[in-house]
């Protein structure tokens, strides 16, 4: 009866999975709270090469980064031990928009990404989530691909790298940013991932027109 409870319930990976969201919004907070009103300034460095390094985007960085191992962690979690449940799907697919879409708004707004990949990033999911609603509303589960998974991971690797001024490449001084080529692939396969929801459930969207 406990595990039952437990599955159905606030389970360790739905536990997690609350925790990252309110992980996410604190990151949020801290990158656009005004602390100036507040008569506090961040401490900037430089860094060998790198100079400007604000003390705000590398705590930001350190929490993404934790957020970002949770998103794994809960997930693997609930499949290995079946505590799957919709409580948690719901809540794990909140926790990343907020997470992630959040910091690539503020990043873009601060001028440490293009404006593009945000824009390319929520509309795809916009797309994606009001396909999988027409396809759960007729019963039919559509699977997530491998660009989709590629583009995860991507993302999570190039933000975090955004946070920390893409150390510890930047030291290296060859000119290429190693945490915008992490973002741009992620981009890429969001699109992709997004074609490839589309072209499996393009059927019966088409045939509710």
């Amino acid at each position: 009866m406990a595990k039952e409870k437990e599955k159905k319930g606030m389970n360790l990976p739905n536990k997690i999975t609350c925790a990252r969201l309110v992980l996410s919004v604190i990151v949020l907070v801290i990158m656009v709270l005004p602390w100036s009103i507040f008569n506090i300034e961040w401490p900037v460095y430089s860094v060998l090469k790198v100079e400007n390094v604000s003390l705000k985007y590398l705590v930001c960085g350190v929490l993404f980064m934790i957020g970002s191992v949770t998103d794994f962690l809960d997930g693997y979690i609930a499949r290995k031990y079946n505590l799957v449940t919709d409580f948690g799907k719901v809540m794990d697919a909140i926790a990343d928009k907020v997470l992630v879409n959040g910091v690539l708004i503020i990043l873009a707004y601060d001028k440490m990404l293009p404006l593009i990949v945000p824009v390319i990033i929520i509309t795809r999911d916009i797309v994606v989530d009001s396909i999988k609603m027409a396809s759960g509303s007729k019963g039919k589960v559509v699977a997530a691909s491998w660009p989709g998974k590629i583009k995860t991971i991507c993302m999570m690797i190039g933000v975090t790298l955004v946070f920390f001024y893409n150390m510890p490449f930047a030291f290296i001084g060859s000119g290429i940013r190693i945490d915008y080529l992490f973002v741009y692939v992620a981009t890429i396969m969001s699109i992709v991932s997004g074609c490839l929801y589309w072209n499996a459930s393009k059927d019966l969207v088409l045939s509710e027109m």
